[in-house]
Protein backbone atom coordinates (compact mmCIF):
# COMPACT_ATOMS: atom_id res chain seq x y z
CA UNK A 1 0.00 0.00 0.00
CA UNK A 2 1.59 3.55 -1.17
CA UNK A 3 2.34 5.84 1.74
CA UNK A 4 1.20 9.16 0.70
CA UNK A 5 3.45 12.10 2.30
CA UNK A 6 2.97 15.90 1.89
CA UNK A 7 5.08 15.92 -1.28
CA UNK A 8 2.26 15.16 -3.99
CA UNK A 9 2.54 17.15 -6.99
CA UNK A 10 -0.23 19.03 -7.92
CA UNK A 11 -0.86 19.94 -11.33
CA UNK A 12 -3.13 22.30 -13.48
CA UNK A 13 -5.30 20.41 -15.84
CA UNK A 14 -4.39 21.79 -19.35
CA UNK A 15 -6.69 24.22 -20.80
CA UNK A 16 -8.32 21.36 -23.41
CA UNK A 17 -9.30 19.47 -20.89
CA UNK A 18 -11.12 21.55 -18.54
CA UNK A 19 -14.44 20.71 -19.60
CA UNK A 20 -17.44 20.42 -17.01
CA UNK A 21 -18.13 16.71 -16.55
CA UNK A 22 -21.32 14.80 -14.47
CA UNK A 23 -20.51 14.20 -10.74
CA UNK A 24 -22.74 13.68 -7.70
CA UNK A 25 -25.02 16.98 -6.76
CA UNK A 26 -22.55 19.22 -4.65
CA UNK A 27 -23.69 19.44 -0.93
CA UNK A 28 -23.67 23.18 -1.16
CA UNK A 29 -25.50 24.02 -3.94
CA UNK A 30 -26.62 20.76 -5.88
CA UNK A 31 -25.05 21.56 -9.14
CA UNK A 32 -24.38 18.09 -11.33
CA UNK A 33 -21.52 19.13 -13.28
CA UNK A 34 -17.67 20.25 -11.87
CA UNK A 35 -14.51 21.31 -13.83
CA UNK A 36 -11.69 19.49 -13.52
CA UNK A 37 -8.76 22.33 -12.31
CA UNK A 38 -6.16 20.10 -10.89
CA UNK A 39 -4.46 16.59 -11.28
CA UNK A 40 -2.59 15.21 -8.43
CA UNK A 41 0.20 13.42 -9.16
CA UNK A 42 0.13 10.37 -10.81
CA UNK A 43 -3.05 9.15 -8.85
CA UNK A 44 -6.08 8.91 -11.08
CA UNK A 45 -8.02 11.86 -9.25
CA UNK A 46 -8.18 15.37 -10.55
CA UNK A 47 -9.48 18.10 -8.28
CA UNK A 48 -12.89 19.58 -9.72
CA UNK A 49 -14.72 22.58 -8.94
CA UNK A 50 -18.12 23.25 -8.65
CA UNK A 51 -19.56 26.27 -11.57
CA UNK A 52 -22.32 27.18 -9.28
CA UNK A 53 -20.53 27.77 -5.85
CA UNK A 54 -16.99 27.19 -6.09
CA UNK A 55 -16.50 23.78 -4.12
CA UNK A 56 -13.34 21.97 -4.62
CA UNK A 57 -13.75 17.83 -4.52
CA UNK A 58 -11.93 15.39 -5.67
CA UNK A 59 -12.95 13.37 -8.94
CA UNK A 60 -13.84 10.52 -8.73
CA UNK A 61 -14.75 10.33 -4.46
CA UNK A 62 -12.25 7.75 -2.87
CA UNK A 63 -13.73 4.73 -1.39
CA UNK A 64 -13.28 4.57 2.63
CA UNK A 65 -10.62 2.18 2.27
CA UNK A 66 -8.55 4.12 -0.14
CA UNK A 67 -9.42 7.48 2.25
CA UNK A 68 -7.99 5.41 5.05
CA UNK A 69 -4.23 4.57 3.31
CA UNK A 70 -4.13 8.55 3.23
CA UNK A 71 -3.34 8.46 6.87
CA UNK A 72 -0.72 6.27 6.80
CA UNK A 73 2.91 6.94 7.44
CA UNK A 74 4.00 9.86 9.83
CA UNK A 75 0.42 11.52 9.88
CA UNK A 76 -0.95 11.11 13.30
CA UNK A 77 2.76 11.15 14.49
CA UNK A 78 4.09 8.40 17.66
CA UNK A 79 3.01 7.86 21.17
CA UNK A 80 0.19 10.59 20.97
CA UNK A 81 3.09 12.81 19.74
CA UNK A 82 2.87 14.28 15.69
CA UNK A 83 6.08 17.48 15.86
CA UNK A 84 9.25 18.21 17.27
CA UNK A 85 9.45 19.14 21.22
CA UNK A 86 8.81 22.97 20.45
CA UNK A 87 6.05 22.36 18.01
CA UNK A 88 3.84 19.92 20.17
CA UNK A 89 4.02 22.75 23.23
CA UNK A 90 3.09 25.35 20.72
CA UNK A 91 0.31 22.95 20.04
CA UNK A 92 -0.70 22.56 23.64
CA UNK A 93 -0.46 26.63 24.44
CA UNK A 94 -2.77 27.17 21.34
CA UNK A 95 -4.95 24.42 23.09
CA UNK A 96 -5.59 25.54 26.30
CA UNK A 97 -6.31 28.97 24.58
CA UNK A 98 -8.81 27.51 22.20
CA UNK A 99 -10.77 25.53 25.20
CA UNK A 100 -10.71 28.63 27.14
CA UNK A 101 -12.72 30.15 24.25
CA UNK A 102 -15.00 27.70 23.56
CA UNK A 103 -15.77 27.83 27.33
CA UNK A 104 -17.76 31.04 26.99
CA UNK A 105 -21.25 30.68 28.40
CA UNK A 106 -20.78 26.71 29.32
CA UNK A 107 -21.06 25.30 32.65
CA UNK A 108 -18.72 23.15 34.09
CA UNK A 109 -19.36 19.47 33.24
CA UNK A 110 -21.21 20.61 29.95
CA UNK A 111 -20.54 18.32 27.20
CA UNK A 112 -18.23 18.90 24.33
CA UNK A 113 -17.43 17.12 21.29
CA UNK A 114 -14.22 17.67 18.78
CA UNK A 115 -14.91 15.59 15.87
CA UNK A 116 -12.19 14.52 14.63
CA UNK A 117 -9.98 14.86 18.02
CA UNK A 118 -6.53 13.10 16.88
CA UNK A 119 -4.28 12.72 19.64
CA UNK A 120 -6.45 14.52 22.06
CA UNK A 121 -5.00 18.43 22.61
CA UNK A 122 -8.04 19.82 22.58
CA UNK A 123 -9.97 17.42 24.97
CA UNK A 124 -7.48 17.40 27.11
CA UNK A 125 -7.45 21.49 27.59
CA UNK A 126 -11.06 20.77 27.85
CA UNK A 127 -11.19 17.97 30.40
CA UNK A 128 -8.24 20.47 32.50
CA UNK A 129 -11.63 23.17 32.47
CA UNK A 130 -13.87 20.98 34.04
CA UNK A 131 -15.93 19.85 30.99
CA UNK A 132 -16.88 16.98 30.07
CA UNK A 133 -14.76 15.69 26.56
CA UNK A 134 -15.80 13.63 24.40
CA UNK A 135 -14.29 12.93 21.11
CA UNK A 136 -14.58 10.92 17.84
CA UNK A 137 -11.62 10.02 15.51
CA UNK A 138 -12.14 6.96 12.90
CA UNK A 139 -9.25 4.39 14.21
CA UNK A 140 -7.53 3.42 17.20
CA UNK A 141 -4.34 5.02 15.64
CA UNK A 142 -5.58 8.06 14.69
CA UNK A 143 -6.71 8.44 18.78
CA UNK A 144 -3.46 7.48 20.28
CA UNK A 145 -2.15 9.01 23.55
CA UNK A 146 -5.92 11.09 24.34
CA UNK A 147 -5.92 11.88 27.48
CA UNK A 148 -8.10 9.38 29.86
CA UNK A 149 -10.55 11.83 30.69
CA UNK A 150 -11.88 12.13 27.44
CA UNK A 151 -14.34 9.93 26.35
CA UNK A 152 -13.01 8.97 22.40
CA UNK A 153 -15.33 6.69 19.85
CA UNK A 154 -13.92 5.23 16.97
CA UNK A 155 -16.37 5.08 14.27
CA UNK A 156 -16.15 6.39 10.40
CA UNK A 157 -18.90 8.23 10.46
CA UNK A 158 -20.33 11.07 13.08
CA UNK A 159 -23.61 9.01 12.58
CA UNK A 160 -21.98 5.45 13.34
CA UNK A 161 -20.93 6.71 16.90
CA UNK A 162 -24.05 6.23 18.54
CA UNK A 163 -24.01 9.67 20.25
CA UNK A 164 -27.80 10.21 21.73
CA UNK A 165 -30.12 12.83 20.48
CA UNK A 166 -29.59 16.51 21.74
CA UNK A 167 -26.72 15.61 24.12
CA UNK A 168 -24.15 17.85 23.10
CA UNK A 169 -23.41 21.90 24.30
CA UNK A 170 -20.81 22.78 21.83
CA UNK A 171 -19.86 20.48 18.61
CA UNK A 172 -16.84 20.96 17.19
CA UNK A 173 -15.29 20.02 13.47
CA UNK A 174 -11.69 22.23 13.87
CA UNK A 175 -9.99 21.34 10.29
CA UNK A 176 -12.02 17.91 9.98
CA UNK A 177 -15.39 18.76 7.74
CA UNK A 178 -13.04 18.46 4.29
CA UNK A 179 -11.58 15.29 4.85
CA UNK A 180 -15.26 13.81 5.15
CA UNK A 181 -16.74 12.11 2.27
CA UNK A 182 -20.20 13.50 3.30
CA UNK A 183 -19.68 16.55 4.87
CA UNK A 184 -23.41 17.90 4.76
CA UNK A 185 -24.55 14.22 6.76
CA UNK A 186 -22.17 15.07 9.53
CA UNK A 187 -23.40 18.77 9.71
CA UNK A 188 -27.14 17.03 9.74
CA UNK A 189 -25.83 14.94 12.82
CA UNK A 190 -24.40 17.42 14.88
CA UNK A 191 -27.44 19.31 14.66
CA UNK A 192 -29.44 16.55 15.96
CA UNK A 193 -26.76 16.10 19.26
CA UNK A 194 -27.13 19.88 20.11
CA UNK A 195 -29.35 21.24 22.88
CA UNK A 196 -31.58 23.96 21.95
CA UNK A 197 -28.83 26.27 23.54
CA UNK A 198 -26.08 24.66 21.74
CA UNK A 199 -23.52 25.83 19.52
CA UNK A 200 -21.56 24.05 16.34
CA UNK A 201 -17.82 25.50 15.68
CA UNK A 202 -16.78 24.56 12.12
CA UNK A 203 -13.24 25.73 11.07
CA UNK A 204 -11.79 25.09 7.56
CA UNK A 205 -9.31 26.52 4.63
CA UNK A 206 -11.32 28.97 2.47
CA UNK A 207 -11.03 27.83 -1.05
CA UNK A 208 -12.05 31.14 -2.15
CA UNK A 209 -9.50 33.31 -0.47
CA UNK A 210 -6.57 35.60 -1.23
CA UNK A 211 -4.04 32.99 -0.51
CA UNK A 212 -5.84 30.42 -2.38
CA UNK A 213 -6.36 32.21 -5.27
CA UNK A 214 -2.63 33.58 -5.10
CA UNK A 215 -1.66 30.46 -4.41
CA UNK A 216 -3.32 28.25 -6.99
CA UNK A 217 -2.05 24.77 -7.45
CA UNK A 218 1.03 25.21 -4.60
CA UNK A 219 -1.83 26.51 -2.00
CA UNK A 220 -0.60 24.79 1.50
CA UNK A 221 -4.02 24.41 2.43
CA UNK A 222 -5.04 22.05 -0.43
CA UNK A 223 -2.98 19.23 1.33
CA UNK A 224 -3.42 16.44 -1.50
CA UNK A 225 -5.33 13.81 -1.05
CA UNK A 226 -6.43 13.86 2.37
CA UNK A 227 -8.60 17.22 1.94
CA UNK A 228 -11.44 15.58 -0.17
CA UNK A 229 -13.20 19.22 -0.14
CA UNK A 230 -12.27 22.37 -0.74
CA UNK A 231 -14.92 24.75 0.42
CA UNK A 232 -15.44 28.87 -0.19
CA UNK A 233 -16.74 30.24 2.96
CA UNK A 234 -19.83 31.22 0.87
CA UNK A 235 -20.41 27.61 -0.04
CA UNK A 236 -20.12 26.33 3.59
CA UNK A 237 -22.56 28.61 4.69
CA UNK A 238 -24.57 27.29 1.68
CA UNK A 239 -23.85 24.00 3.05
CA UNK A 240 -24.54 24.78 6.82
CA UNK A 241 -28.23 26.53 6.15
CA UNK A 242 -30.23 23.56 4.61
CA UNK A 243 -28.60 21.21 7.67
CA UNK A 244 -30.95 23.34 10.35
CA UNK A 245 -28.07 25.92 11.81
CA UNK A 246 -28.53 30.04 12.46
CA UNK A 247 -25.15 31.68 11.87
CA UNK A 248 -23.85 33.69 14.14
CA UNK A 249 -20.18 34.90 13.76
CA UNK A 250 -17.59 34.36 11.38
CA UNK A 251 -13.61 34.59 12.21
CA UNK A 252 -11.13 35.73 9.05
CA UNK A 253 -8.24 35.50 11.06
CA UNK A 254 -6.50 32.66 12.56
CA UNK A 255 -2.53 33.28 13.78
CA UNK A 256 -2.15 29.61 13.96
CA UNK A 257 -2.96 28.85 10.71
CA UNK A 258 -3.10 31.55 8.36
CA UNK A 259 0.43 33.00 8.19
CA UNK A 260 1.96 29.63 8.02
CA UNK A 261 -0.25 28.83 4.72
CA UNK A 262 1.63 31.97 2.79
CA UNK A 263 5.08 30.82 4.06
CA UNK A 264 4.57 27.23 3.02
CA UNK A 265 2.84 28.05 -0.11
CA UNK A 266 5.30 31.02 -1.30
CA UNK A 267 8.26 28.17 -0.63
CA UNK A 268 6.19 25.82 -2.81
CA UNK A 269 6.17 28.33 -5.55
CA UNK A 270 10.17 27.76 -5.67
CA UNK A 271 11.79 25.38 -8.57
CA UNK A 272 13.67 22.38 -7.37
CA UNK A 273 12.14 21.37 -3.96
CA UNK A 274 9.11 18.59 -2.67
CA UNK A 275 5.43 20.39 -1.82
CA UNK A 276 5.45 21.44 1.41
CA UNK A 277 8.54 20.41 2.84
CA UNK A 278 8.84 23.05 5.54
CA UNK A 279 5.97 21.33 7.44
CA UNK A 280 7.45 17.78 6.41
CA UNK A 281 10.65 18.60 8.57
CA UNK A 282 8.40 19.97 11.70
CA UNK A 283 6.60 15.77 12.00
CA UNK A 284 8.24 14.15 14.32
CA UNK A 285 10.39 11.47 13.18
CA UNK A 286 10.60 12.65 9.62
CA UNK A 287 13.90 12.64 8.31
CA UNK A 288 13.52 15.68 5.69
CA UNK A 289 14.49 18.03 9.23
CA UNK A 290 17.94 17.60 9.07
CA UNK A 291 20.76 19.17 6.82
CA UNK A 292 21.17 22.48 5.38
CA UNK A 293 18.06 22.39 3.41
CA UNK A 294 16.37 21.93 6.25
CA UNK A 295 18.10 25.04 8.10
CA UNK A 296 17.28 27.32 5.51
CA UNK A 297 13.97 26.35 5.79
CA UNK A 298 13.33 27.26 9.10
CA UNK A 299 15.71 30.31 8.96
CA UNK A 300 13.61 31.60 5.53
CA UNK A 301 10.09 30.67 7.56
CA UNK A 302 10.96 32.97 10.72
CA UNK A 303 12.47 35.81 8.70
CA UNK A 304 8.68 35.49 6.38
CA UNK A 305 6.80 35.62 9.76
CA UNK A 306 6.63 39.18 10.37
CA UNK A 307 5.30 39.84 6.37
CA UNK A 308 2.82 36.71 6.56
CA UNK A 309 1.13 38.10 9.87
CA UNK A 310 0.75 41.40 8.25
CA UNK A 311 -0.61 39.32 5.11
CA UNK A 312 -3.42 37.77 7.58
CA UNK A 313 -4.06 40.35 8.82
CA UNK A 314 -5.01 42.24 5.83
CA UNK A 315 -7.05 39.12 4.11
CA UNK A 316 -8.63 39.31 7.28
CA UNK A 317 -9.76 42.68 7.07
CA UNK A 318 -10.74 42.11 3.37
CA UNK A 319 -12.40 39.15 4.90
CA UNK A 320 -10.84 36.93 2.62
CA UNK A 321 -8.81 34.72 5.43
CA UNK A 322 -7.26 31.93 4.45
CA UNK A 323 -9.11 29.81 6.65
CA UNK A 324 -12.34 30.38 8.22
CA UNK A 325 -14.15 29.63 11.29
CA UNK A 326 -17.81 29.57 11.37
CA UNK A 327 -19.74 29.54 14.60
CA UNK A 328 -23.96 28.31 14.06
CA UNK A 329 -26.59 27.81 16.30
CA UNK A 330 -29.53 25.53 15.82
CA UNK A 331 -32.23 27.40 13.39
CA UNK A 332 -34.92 28.96 15.44
CA UNK A 333 -33.16 27.97 19.00
CA UNK A 334 -32.90 31.22 21.03
CA UNK A 335 -29.38 31.62 22.66
CA UNK A 336 -27.97 33.86 24.49
CA UNK A 337 -24.08 32.37 24.36
CA UNK A 338 -21.28 34.28 23.45
CA UNK A 339 -19.59 33.21 20.04
CA UNK A 340 -15.89 33.40 20.40
CA UNK A 341 -13.30 32.85 17.67
CA UNK A 342 -12.37 29.32 19.03
CA UNK A 343 -8.42 29.85 18.76
CA UNK A 344 -7.83 33.35 19.87
CA UNK A 345 -8.11 35.85 16.94
CA UNK A 346 -9.38 39.35 17.87
CA UNK A 347 -9.80 40.56 14.44
CA UNK A 348 -11.11 39.91 10.90
CA UNK A 349 -15.12 38.98 12.45
CA UNK A 350 -17.60 39.30 10.06
CA UNK A 351 -21.01 40.04 11.61
CA UNK A 352 -23.71 37.52 10.79
CA UNK A 353 -26.26 38.85 8.72
CA UNK A 354 -29.81 39.16 9.24
CA UNK A 355 -31.91 36.06 9.93
CA UNK A 356 -28.67 34.32 9.39
CA UNK A 357 -27.83 34.55 5.65
CA UNK A 358 -25.37 33.74 3.57
CA UNK A 359 -22.71 36.11 2.18
CA UNK A 360 -23.49 36.16 -1.76
CA UNK A 361 -21.18 33.47 -3.97
CA UNK A 362 -17.84 34.21 -4.91
CA UNK A 363 -15.92 32.59 -7.87
CA UNK A 364 -13.87 30.19 -7.49
CA UNK A 365 -2.03 28.32 16.33
CA UNK A 366 0.05 30.95 18.17
CA UNK A 367 2.48 31.75 15.84
CA UNK A 368 4.98 29.73 14.52
CA UNK A 369 3.15 26.71 15.57
CA UNK A 370 2.26 23.97 12.89
CA UNK A 371 -0.52 24.79 11.39
CA UNK A 372 -2.26 20.70 10.30
CA UNK A 373 -3.22 18.38 13.35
Amino acid sequence: MPVYGHDLAVRPVPSGEQVAVDVPPCPACGEGRAVPTYELGELALRLVVCPGCGTGRLDPMPDEGTVRSFYEGLYYGHGGQKFGRLEEALVRVVAGRQARLLARGLAPGDRVLDVGCGRGSLLSALADRGFEAHGMEMSPAAAEGVDPRAEVRIAWRLEDAGYPAVSIRRVVFWHVLEHLQDPAGAQREARRLLTPDGLLDVAVPNFGSLQARWAGPDWFHLDPPRHLWHLPLSALLRLLSPCGYELRSIYHFSLRQNPFGWVQSALNKLPGGPRDALYSQLLRGSASGRGARATARRLAYWAAMPAAVALSAAAALLRSGATVHVVASPAGAATSREAAPADGRGSGRAPAPAGGGAEPPRPARAAGAPARG
